[in-house]
């Protein structure tokens, strides 16, 4: 009779375990990339003083906040321990994922730093394309010969301090900010005209947390079913018991 209680004590810890173990993983939200340069990078955004381009070496790509139709991207030390820049930017489809990360630039006459263009992590069939000051963006498109993202709105090139939340001020004025691209010929366009947005914008809207968005329905399905076996497991140790006392 011991090794039947021992049995029922066993399947209601299991079933508490089932219960209180998390069923999501949001282990890959902000989508971080550790990306090396091998030359001078020119960057859009805002950036500490100094950081406007970035020398050769190995950075970390993260999102900060991706609740919209657009992204926050930011860009940190190796170590993560600075934020050296965090930048507005636009989800832009690509119709071949790859399993690797993905830099694009915008080529320049020699001597001058490549602009980054876009960033597209493994796996997505859309990256994010990054949105410049509008006179930059006008001096880009007319120098690379392609159309170029840019807002009108002046938000602040340089802060003396990094950029930690996504409630900073700066980063609601990029979320707010309106964006057009600007063509080659210095003609400004509508954001449509130039971006193909993911399909349906489902992907967009789960980017936060795709793992926890698949996770999520099936997990709360399954809690009228652990609760039913808890509850089976609870009768039967009663009726055990009850059991062992009429042998006895």
């Amino acid at each position: 009779m011991k090794i039947f209680k021992g049995m029922t004590t066993v399947c209601c810890l299991a079933v508490i375990g089932a219960v209180c173990t998390p069923g999501a993983r949001a282990d890959e939200w902000n989508r971080k990339s550790v990306i090396t340069f091998s030359a001078p990078v020119e960057i859009p955004g805002v950036h500490l003083a100094g950081w406007g381009v970035l020398p050769a070496g190995t950075y970390v790509f993260k999102i900060l906040d991706s609740q919209s139709d657009r992204h926050i991207v930011q860009i940190f030390s190796k170590d993560e321990l600075t934020v050296y820049a965090t930048i507005l930017a636009i989800p832009n489809y690509r119709l071949k994922a790859t399993d690797k990360t993905v830099m694009t630039f915008r080529e320049r006459p020699a001597g001058e730093p490549e602009a980054l263009r876009a960033w597209f992590y493994p796996g997505k069939n859309w990256g994010e394309e990054f949105v410049y000051p509008k006179a930059k963006a006008i001096a880009l498109a007319k120098i690379t010969n392609t159309p170029v993202l840019f807002t009108p709105v002046e938000i602040p090139l340089e802060v003396a301090e990094p950029v930690k939340l996504a409630d900073e001020t700066v980063v609601v004025e990029m979320k707010r900010a309106p964006i057009m691209a600007v063509q080659p010929t210095g003609e400004e366009v509508q954001l449509a005209q130039v971006v193909t947005p993911p399909p349906a914008q489902t992907e967009v809207a789960t980017a936060a947390t795709p793992d926890a968005a698949r996770a999520l329905p099936g997990t709360a399905s399954s809690l009228p079913l652990i609760g039913l076996l808890g509850l089976l497991a609870l009768i039967g140790a009663f009726a055990l018991r009850m059991a062992e006392g009429r042998v006895e």
